[in-house]
């Protein structure tokens, strides 16, 4: 399984804003200073978004992905690694030549779910994956385009770990630490996540 994050989040969609009055800054002494400042704080803000998006599979600002498979999970519904999903673009079956074929939309059909959403056949299966090939979906992913629309607990989470990030550059959430505030807050978040590989029923991981 491969996951490849198509798109980025505008740095506009960012609480910059937020993060400084978290923090308590003020504004710098020339406009120069306040531009790198805030260079600096959408860094942190990203690095503090990928960090939680990793430890609950939940997609904050929406983006695009891309999830290629060499064989479904289970060809009765591919279970998608991460939520919440809004829409499918598009599904592709290659063989082993590289010859890409679009799967007609009427084909399948997306089941939405917070903790767990699956990409569904209009039928029994769907089509098989030819041996050497791959499936590829194509979807889009997140709470949505705007910082607002995050839940608040998730978003709090965001500030509070952009702001360790802030105060110490040396934090050991590099190497997997997390302040309590801060799992706290995601805790009801997180899941167990789906891989690749091949199970036996929809529920399995």
């Amino acid at each position: 399984m491969m996951l490849v994050e198509l798109t980025a989040s505008e740095a506009g969609a960012l609480p910059v804003v937020g993060l400084r009055d978290h923090l308590r800054l003020g504004t710098g002494f020339s406009t120069a200073d306040d531009a790198a400042e805030n260079a600096a704080l959408v860094g942190f803000l990203r690095a503090a978004i990928a960090t939680i998006e990793a430890r609950t599979g939940k997609v904050l600002l929406a983006r695009k992905f891309r999830l290629r498979l060499e064989e479904w999970r289970d060809p009765a519904g591919q279970p998608l690694p991460l939520a919440p999903v809004s829409s499918v673009e598009r599904v592709e079956i290659a063989d082993a030549a590289g010859a890409v074929t679009a799967l007609d939309p009427a084909r399948y059909r997306l089941v939405p779910d917070m903790q767990r959403p699956v990409l569904e056949p209009v039928g029994v299966f769907l089509p098989a994956v030819p041996l050497g090939g791959f499936a590829a979906i194509t979807f889009q992913a997140g709470f949505g385009p705007e910082w607002p629309q995050v839940p608040a607990d998730l978003a709090q989470a965001v500030l509070m770990l952009a702001a360790r990030y802030h105060e110490d550059r040396t934090f050991e959430a590099a190497q997997g630490a997390m302040p309590f505030g801060v799992s706290a807050l995601i805790e009801r978040w997180r899941s167990v996540r789906v891989l690749g590989g091949r199970g036996n029923s929809r529920g399995r991981v």
